[in-house]
This record gives structure tokens, C-alpha cells and sequence, in this order.
């Protein structure tokens, strides 16, 4: 079991070393260390018996007297800043990380050696994923001992916050690895990444849209694209209600995201390991 790890090892060890290369790391930690600065230096909260709060930025003042309030909505703020924003520079950095395993020359070295092919995508996938992974990390428990030491509060649920955006990115990767074993191009799996992060927020109000739809099968059309394609949006109210320690009505967008990862991953798979190069 070991000896069978250390290929995979070394396939998500590659991954990291070419994400270090291209600058790719060093960019997320680099907008991560600055809005963490941010967090330091220009942003001051401060704290008056527990219960008079003043927050400071830019040297505009702006009281309130709802210390846990503040704090909370001011965490929702900077994890949707990283759910949206961060999401959208994954996308765009691993896309690129992704294709480069299929270029001439590198794939049918990687496939001279001892390592079978879902080995070889599962590493890349895995690689690509901790390279997120470990930015999102950094910059989420970073800005929670920041806020943790300038106010004396250390809610949980924005730790948890950035769970769900390495879950939503490790299924929007499994796209990027599909669109990649199909067409082996960078630009082809941003477009359609890109236009499922459109698409699903607008499905997301498939109760106001099924009104203005005249006929039944594009209402059931509508349906069905919402219950099939991810729910980005649905999983950002998740984040925010758990962020502001209210109740979550409903996991579904949760797993029905996760069955279409899986789905979609193997789909990916399976389709690398039919193909000849």
C-alpha cells in the first residue's frame, strides 16, 4: 500500500512544483498576504467594555453597539470576497495547470511510467486542489486570529467557511480535468467553468423564472438544469448563514454539488483511461 502511494506522491509533489514555477502559489499567497495587511494595518475595530465597537478604515469611523454583528458581517464580506473572486483565479490558474498534462511529448511520458492513468489525473487533481487549498487556508485563519485578537471573538463559522469554498472549487476543478481530457485546451475549460459559475446563480431564482416562462417543458427544463448543474450561489448563502450564526434551511445544494463532482470526475477518468495518445 505504501509503495503504491509514492507515484501519487510524486504526481501531486509535481503539481506543486510546477504551481511554484509558474508563480501560481506565489500569486494567491501574495493577494492573500495583502488583504491580510489590510486586515492589520488599515482596518481597526475597537472594543469598549464588550459592547461599544467602532470600526476604523481609511481613518472613516463608523460606531456601532453590536460588536458580534459587526465582526460577523465583516467575515461574510471578506468569504464571499474568497468564495467569488478567489473561485474565479483558481479557475483560471489550474485550467492552465491541467491542459499542460496532455501537451506532445510530456503525456506519453507520464504514461511510459509505472503509474496507471487514473493515477495520473487523480495527482493532478490533487495537486491542483491543495495548491487552492492551502491559499484558502492561510488567508481564512489568518483574517480569524486577526479578528479573533482584535475583538475576543472566535466564532467557528467562518473556519468552516472555507470548507465549502475548497469543496465547491474541487468540483468546478472536476470540470476543468473533464473539458481537459476532451479537448486538452486551458481556454476551452475556463469558458465552460466560467459559464457554469454564470449560469447557476441565475438557476438559482428558478421560482421567480418558472413565472415568466410560458410553457411546461422549458419550466421543467429549468428544473432540471438547476437540480443537475452545481448550486454556487445556493452553497454562498449556506456560507453566510453559517457565518452569521443562523439556521440553514436545506443541505441539498451541498450533496446534489457533490454528486455532480463525482459524477463529472469519473466521467473524466473513465474518458482518460479509453483514450489512445
Amino acid at each position: 500500500m505504501k509503495s503504491a502511494l509514492i507515484p501519487f506522491a510524486a504526481l501531486v509533489r509535481d503539481t506543486f512544483s510546477e504551481a511554484f514555477a509558474r508563480r501560481i502559489f506565489w500569486g494567491f499567497a501574495g493577494c492573500s498576504t495583502m488583504l491580510l495587511a489590510f486586515l492589520v494595518f488599515i482596518m481597526r475595530i475597537d472594543v469598549v467594555a464588550g459592547a461599544l465597537a467602532t470600526i476604523t478604515i481609511f481613518g472613516r469611523a463608523m460606531p456601532t453597539t453590536d460588536v458580534e454583528g459587526l465582526v460577523h458581517q465583516t467575515q461574510s464580506v471578506i468569504a464571499m470576497a474568497m468564495y467569488f473572486f478567489g473561485m474565479a483565479l483558481s479557475v483560471f490558474a489550474s485550467a492552465g495547470l491541467v491542459a499542460a498534462v496532455f501537451e506532445p511529448g510530456r503525456i506519453e511520458l507520464l504514461l511510459s511510467k509505472p503509474v496507471s492513468r487514473t493515477e495520473i489525473l487523480m495527482g493532478r487533481y490533487v495537486g491542483n486542489l491543495l495548491v487552492v487549498a492551502a491559499n484558502v487556508v492561510y488567508l481564512t485563519a489568518g483574517s480569524w486570529i486577526i479578528f479573533g485578537i482584535k475583538t475576543g471573538m472566535w466564532g467557528v463559522g467562518y473556519l468552516l467557511s472555507s470548507l465549502f469554498t475548497i469543496f465547491i472549487f474541487a468540483v468546478l476543478l472536476a470540470v476543468i480535468v473533464l473539458v481537459g481530457v476532451l479537448w486538452e485546451s486551458a481556454a476551452v475549460a475556463i469558458m465552460i467553468t466560467f459559464g457554469i459559475m454564470i449560469v447557476t446563480p441565475i438557476l438559482a431564482q428558478k421560482d421567480s423564472l418558472e413565472r415568466l416562462l410560458s410553457s411546461e417543458w422549458s419550466r421543467d427544463l429549468l428544473r432540471t438544469l438547476y437540480y443537475v448543474l452545481p448550486k454556487t450561489s445556493d452553497i454562498s448563502v449556506i456560507i453566510r448563514h453559517l457565518i452569521l450564526t443562523e439556521p440553514v434551511d436545506s443541505w441539498m445544494p451541498v450533496w446534489s454539488t457533490a454528486l455532480f463532482g463525482l459524477v463529472v470526475l469519473g466521467a473524466g477518468i473513465l474518458h482518460f483511461r479509453r483514450r489512445s495518445f
